[in-house]
């Protein structure tokens, strides 16, 4: 059987196995960039008919796809059951009757469509995102962009040789308060960050968890080889397949599922790629359910100029699954206060006030209040009730049309998986992490971390 490193080299060449469409795999750039004229209707296929797509993709395409002219034409889905619920509800909703794939090979032998949906399992994101760009397809791509360097370089790859539009899924690159978030703190006005404390909080047992599907669900009914991709083989495991979330190495859990979104914004406001090194620790203290993943995680992030050393701040990022107090926060500080993005305020809060400052003869510095403008975005009829995805699922079609770069482009994926395969690494091998520039590869211990 070939190794991971076989595999990934496969993809990111176009050559794993596929059936390619002669007409796709031979266009160049400019060829390309005529496919589709202001009112020609886009065709889109989805890889991966999940929750997540369903509850929430699906409904923000709708909100756009008669005004932009996009429409489904296809699901790809290695589980027939996800195949056959796919089908009517895409019919049932929009009254498009897709057509059906066992997997991307069958997928890339259409020549019926122009770009793909990602929601698969998270450790697939990355490579199945590579094929579609050696495909040339545009891809929207869910987050977690990927869970280890050397998928996360292929799609890097990939993506950057045949210049395709994509949007990972990112969304609070396309919401109101994080847009004016960013331009404030790129102002100037907040001064230099120095912490950031993020949390992620709930109490919920069934979190990443779908025993009624494990139980009925039987290896004949999918593919469980092509679903291992390049991770290593192992027996059909149902809960593996339809629990991933909570097994190592199919994904990291915590950093992959929840950390990914809120560490992207540190890089966004700063333009910073990734941090200096992180330390974490934790454990499996409550749900004890044979899952290999932390349902408690604290992790240590420092971030800083590369040029100067001694410029820095920290992030400090927690997340729980047995006590929901605290919810989901981020909070900035600057030594003048602190922006709030629970509250969408920036207030004084913390600053440094007359009579401290005035003992080291330096001057008061408290930040002004100021209240996150409420921006208006432009998501059409909206019907879905999720602003922020559907305002981020316009912008990708809206570049599709454009080609203009996404809110969320392929670098910004790439950097927050930088971000969280530190963390995870530094948590399964208790030891600070750093990350080799030249090389691109995270390091615990003076060692390459892999699985």
């Amino acid at each position: 059987m070939e190794n991971r490193r076989d595999f990934i080299k496969k993809i990111t060449t176009g050559t794993a196995g596929l059936a390619i469409g002669g007409a796709a795999i031979g266009m160049n750039a400019k060829s390309y960039g005529r496919i589709m004229g202001a009112n020609e209707k886009v065709r889109v296929a989805v890889i991966g008919f999940s929750d997540r797509f369903r509850s929430s993709l699906f409904p923000c395409f709708m909100d756009h796809a008669k005004e932009l002219n996009f429409e489904m034409v296809a699901i790809s889905d290695l589980w027939n059951r996800r195949r056959d619920e796919g089908k009517e509800f895409i019919k049932n909703k929009a009254g498009w009757d897709v057509a059906l794939c066992r997997n991307n090979d069958e997928l890339y032998d259409r020549k019926d469509f122009d770009a793909v949906i990602i929601s698969t399992a998270d450790f697939q994101h990355a490579l199945i995102l590579a094929e579609a760009s050696n495909h040339k397809k545009d891809a929207y791509c869910e987050k977690p962009f990927a869970e280890t360097m050397d998928d996360a370089k292929a799609a890097l790859k990939a993506c950057k040789a045949n210049n395709n539009v994509v949007q990972i899924g990112s969304q609070r690159r396309s919401t109101a308060n994080y847009i004016a978030a960013n331009e404030y703190i790129k102002s100037g006005k907040f001064g230099d960050i120095v912490m950031c404390e993020m949390s992620w909080n709930v109490n919920q047992p069934g979190r990443w968890r779908r025993p009624e599907l494990v139980s009925s669900i039987k290896e004949t009914d999918t593919d469980w080889k092509r679903y291992l991709m390049n991770r290593p083989f192992e027996q059909w495991d149902p809960r593996k397949y339809l629990e991933y979330r909570l097994f190592w190495p199919y994904s990291s859990g915590i950093p992959g599922q929840w950390m990914c979104h809120q560490i992207d914004t540190v890089h966004w406001f700063t333009g910073l790629s990734h941090p200096r090194s992180v330390s974490a620790n934790g454990g499996i203290y409550q749900w004890k359910d044979g899952r290999k993943n932390a349902d408690t995680l604290t992790a240590v992030f420092e971030y800083g100029s590369p040029d100067d050393s001694s410029k820095g701040f920290q992030v400090v990022y927690s997340s729980r699954f047995s006590n929901s107090a605290g919810g989901t926060k981020e909070l900035y500080y600057s030594n003048g206060g602190m922006l709030n993005l629970d509250t969408n305020k920036v207030t004084p809060e913390g600053g440094l006030r007359a009579g401290e400052a005035k003992a080291m003869k330096l001057n008061e510095n408290l930040l002004k209040e100021y209240e996150l403008p409420k921006v208006a975005m432009a998501t059409g009829s909206n019907t879905s009730g999720d602003s922020s995805t559907s305002a981020h699922v316009r912008n990708w079609m809206e570049c599709i049309r454009s080609k203009k770069q996404t809110n969320a482009p392929v670098e910004a994926g790439f950097n927050h998986a930088i971000a969280c395969v530190m963390a995870n690494a530094a948590y399964q091998t208790g030891m600070r992490t750093t990350f080799d520039e030249k090389t691109q590869e995270v390091m615990a211990g003076g060692k390459v971390f892999k699985y």
